[in-house]
């Protein structure tokens, strides 16, 4: 009886042993894939959005709580104006979902720029969401309360060429991107605020 006692206490420490050690890694690893998902995929649009802001909307980053999700939002001053840029996933392409970044003016509440950040779509079609910028400049001073549809569905947006469902998947994503700045604006306002507390500028 002892020995069986012993063996369910050594099995028990050992679990709880393994189970703290993959936590551990998984933890280290999850930093490791956000630090290059930030550096690879998103900080380029960033880049590309916030081309003359006075401040690095990417060292200013700031999260916030969307129900369970947790958002990286990424503030900036251009031009006298407040804009936040946030990520959201334009399902239903042609490969898969594809992933935009959308920049919001606090004031006006339109979009003042936008990018693909990951996508899975075909080259020289689908791909050229990413590829081409005159696609989603077609977003920019795009009102909150619009919805995107291309012109096939009787919406306002060009498609891309040979890749229609592409084009759709883009504009679910500015959809998507639009409802959750609407939802989430007065958090996004105070972090703009904290922001401009801080001095945060270069």
């Amino acid at each position: 009886m002892n020995e069986m006692l012993r063996m369910i206490l050594v099995l028990a420490v050992l679990t709880g042993a393994s189970g703290g050690v993959l936590a551990g890694v998984r933890a280290l690893t999850m930093d490791r894939i956000e630090e290059q998902q930030l550096k690879f995929e998103k900080e380029p649009v960033i880049r590309s959005i916030f081309t003359d802001a006075e401040n690095d909307p990417m060292s200013d980053r700031f999260k916030v709580k969307d129900g369970e999700t947790t958002l990286t939002i990424f503030p900036g001053k251009m031009d006298g104006q407040s804009v936040v840029a946030l990520e959201a996933m334009g399902k239903g392409g042609f490969s898969g979902d594809v992933g935009l970044m959308v920049a919001f003016d606090l004031e006006s509440d339109t979009i003042v720029g936008s990018g693909v950040t990951t996508h899975s779509e075909t080259p020289g079609f689908g791909s050229k969401a990413k590829e081409d910028p005159s696609f989603v400049a077609q977003f920019e001073g795009w009102e909150v309360d619009k919805s995107a549809s291309v012109k096939k569905d009787g919406g306002d947006i060009d498609a891309i060429s040979g890749a229609t469902i592409t084009s759709r998947a883009v504009c679910v994503g500015v959809n998507e991107a639009t409802a959750i700045y609407k939802r989430l604006k007065p958090e996004l306002q105070k972090g703009m605020e904290s922001l401009g507390s801080k001095g945060g500028t270069n």
